[in-house]
């Protein structure tokens, strides 16, 4: 049944019948345009399709459209009066949020699929709809196999029809959300609830370990051989036909072309080289490329072809048309390939850059858009008098959650691995290329786009994440080895840029003590990013760290729980410790058995948070009136980065946390008993400190326990 309360909405009519915008008006007036747009080039409100590409202000971005075609006709112009209303800012009540233009890119889908919907039922004006049109609506989109986020999408197109309802010449009578609220529809197993929590995969570890190791060894090892070839391919590229039509370069007469073939077929005499290679034949297109010639000129009937002929019947022909840049970087003691093929290159230089990408995402927390913008001399180093790095800060810009859409600019502290992958792609981009996710010169889409490409594309890049694992696995198959990235559940894992942070930030959270690549560098980011870029952008970061940190926190402590570990613990708040985790033992309810329900582990934390915090070396009963470190924020929680274990009351100490002290009391031994070679300072601050252990774990430890090992 209708709601009866629609019948006291008032229909607007100030409007029908009216023509509001001229056909001329221009539809991105008043938005930021890209550098070398002018306003009378873009798209006018008559036109079936507006080209959104001079206002899409992020460089990743694919370019969008709104293509009017696909609207049926009696609804056209009303889909136009709408988009051009959310195009130009003039924003009606309920409509506020939507400003970006792929959310108004996303409302034209909505809008489709409704007037399609409405075409269907003979309905040709939006004033025509009525209540019971609404009802149907509703339960024809209840009834499809859809996700309830995308059922909601589906509603809020049919809504846009009356919030717009001053700005359109054909308005609704009515609100459809009055007549939904009234109905019993059955909802989608994905709850819209979701949308609120972060829903992004994490990567799994046994697939993020190989990921990275590889995405390392491209940067630190291969990265030499690749732009090296890179720089060779670059050189014979100018002379293939394609590049020489588009220069308008005349043919070489014959004499110079026998000059140039006799010039460079002494060259692979000299280096003993058999003559490129291509199916079995020789690669003439090579060959021109190198002599700067015509390939037809070195043809069989022409002299040139001739000379080839016997010099392949001396030197034989390879398998291959390779470049003679060295390879010399290693892998486990042994060069990682032979030479580099001319085809090669493409695929090599693609997959340098997404290593690039790897490392720069998995060890800053930067966002796919946030990436794809940075440009050269981005990273800029602080060092001491010493010379000793002690930052290094990244740059470029955020737009989430800002209110410039043209990007605000921030400062990312990064890592070592980090520096050297931007590095690597500042070598990797033509000098005149100063943003260095710009498609590479060997793709066939940079030639598409004459060079004019600021960044991959968001999809463009997950596929060449894909392709990267696979060039792994293809590597490993090859080589024998055994370190290729698994399957997850017998499938592919299809890694995309948006699992980076998600997984950066359960690393830094659960700081896993495994033998993977980078496991020191996550221990370390915690502290340089809330330094820089968690702790001064709105990039919700550092929520989403803190988030995984209580998940975390939850699952430890419901190991203690289970375990009775609790009961055994020692130090100044070892009694307060067991106070608290008993009562959050009875809300959690963990009946022996730990919670594997993320979410409803997250959902105990955030209710009945003990604020106990186990660490390596002591576990933080945390109490803010004793706590000798406070958080600069000043939540709730304590600052791990300065705190002071051995002086501190909100201290308690687990069998883990013991058998911590014990090894650091023994790497202490370990150290002292190297007598005169330590310096007299190194040697007494070496004897304090551990002294100050001793003390520390006499005084709060039973002294039946094993605690103080002798120095030797």
């Amino acid at each position: 049944m209708t709601n009866p309360t629609v019948g006291e909405v008032q229909p607007n009519v100030l409007n029908r019948g009216r023509v509001r915008i001229p056909a001329d008006a221009l539809v991105l007036a008043g938005r930021p345009l890209r550098p070398g747009v002018r306003l009378s080039e873009t798209s006018r409100f008559s036109d079936d399709i507006w080209f959104l590409k001079h206002a899409q202000t992020q460089n990743h971005q694919s370019e969008l459209v709104l293509n009017f075609r696909r609207i049926p006709a009696s609804f056209r112009s009303v889909a136009k009066e709408i988009c051009f209303t959310l195009l130009r800012g003039d924003l009606p009540p309920g409509c506020e949020a939507i400003r970006n233009i792929d959310s108004i890119r996303g409302y034209l889908t909505e809008l489709k699929m409704v007037f399609t919907w409405l075409d269907s039922r003979g309905i040709t004006s939006v004033a025509a709809i009525s209540p019971a049109d609404v009802e149907a609506f509703a339960r024809y989109i209840a009834g499809q196999r859809l996700s309830q986020d995308t059922k909601d999408h589906r509603h809020r197109g049919m809504r846009l029809l009356w919030l717009c309802r001053s700005k359109i010449n054909d308005p609704m009578a009515f609100d459809p959300a009055a007549v939904v609220a009234g109905l019993r529809l059955p909802q989608s197993r994905s709850a819209s609830s979701r949308r609120r929590e972060n829903v992004t995969d994490r990567i799994p570890e046994q697939v993020h370990a190989p990921y990275l190791v590889w995405a390392l060894r491209f940067v630190d090892d291969f990265a030499v051989d690749i732009v090296a070839a890179y720089e060779e391919w670059r050189q014979l590229s100018r002379w293939t036909m394609p590049a020489r039509r588009r220069r308008g370069q005349k043919r070489a007469p014959r004499d110079q072309v026998v000059k140039a073939t006799t010039r460079v077929l002494g060259r692979y005499r000299s280096e003993g080289r058999p003559l490129p290679g291509w199916k079995g034949e020789v690669n003439r297109s090579h060959l021109a490329r190198e002599a700067r010639v015509e390939r037809t000129s070195l043809a069989d009937k022409y002299a040139g072809g001739k000379l080839i002929r016997e010099a392949a019947a001396e030197l034989g022909v390879a398998d291959g048309s390779y470049l003679r840049a060295p390879v010399a970087g290693l892998l486990d003691g042994r060069p990682w390939r032979g030479p580099i093929d001319y085809d090669e290159v493409e695929l090599l230089t693609r997959m340098l850059q997404t290593a690039c990408y790897i490392v720069i995402a998995f060890l800053s927390g930067m966002r796919d858009s946030e990436v794809k913008h940075i440009k050269r001399g981005c990273v800029k180093v602080w060092r001491d008098e010493d010379g000793r790095v002690v930052r290094r800060r990244l740059t470029s810009l955020a737009f989430k959650g800002e209110e410039d859409h043209t990007g605000v600019e921030v400062t990312w502290v990064v890592s070592g691995p980090a520096q050297r992958a931007v590095e690597v792609l500042e070598r990797l981009q033509p000098a005149r290329q100063k943003f260095l996710f710009a498609l590479l010169p060997p793709s066939r889409g940079f030639i598409a786009q004459g060079g004019q490409n600021e960044a991959k594309t968001t999809a463009t890049t997950n596929r060449d994440l894909i392709a990267f694992g696979q060039w792994i696995n293809d590597y490993c198959r090859r080589s024998g080895r055994d370190d290729g990235v698994p399957l997850v559940n017998k499938q592919e894992w299809k890694i995309t840029t948006s699992q980076f942070r998600r997984t950066l930030a359960w690393f830094i959270a659960r700081r896993p003590g495994g033998v993977i690549a980078g496991a020191l560098q996550y221990r370390h980011l915690r502290v340089q990013m809330f330094e820089g870029y968690a702790g001064t952008s709105e990039s919700g970061f550092r929520d989403e760290v803190e988030a995984e940190d209580a998940i975390a926190r939850g699952e430890k402590l419901g190991d203690l729980i289970t375990t009775h570990e609790f009961h055994r613990l020692t130090g100044p708040a070892a009694a307060e410790a067991e106070s608290r985790l008993a009562t959050f033992e009875r809300h959690v309810q963990f009946d022996g058995k730990v919670i594997n329900d993320r979410k409803r582990l997250q959902r105990h934390m955030t209710r009945h948070d003990p604020h106990i915090y186990p660490g390596e070396y002591v576990t933080c009963v945390h109490n803010r009136d004793r706590a000798l470190c406070h958080r600069s924020d000043g939540l709730e929680g304590p600052s791990l980065p300065d705190c002071q274990p051995l002086r501190c009351r909100n201290v308690a100490l687990t069998s883990e946390n013991l058998a911590h002290m014990r090894d650091a009391l023994t790497s202490y031994n370990r150290e002292l008993a190297r007598g005169e070679s330590l310096a007299p300072f190194v040697r007494h601050r070496l004897q304090t400190r551990r002294q100050e252990v001793v003390d520390f774990l006499a005084a709060t430890v039973d002294p039946a326990q094993d605690v103080t090992p002798e120095a030797s």
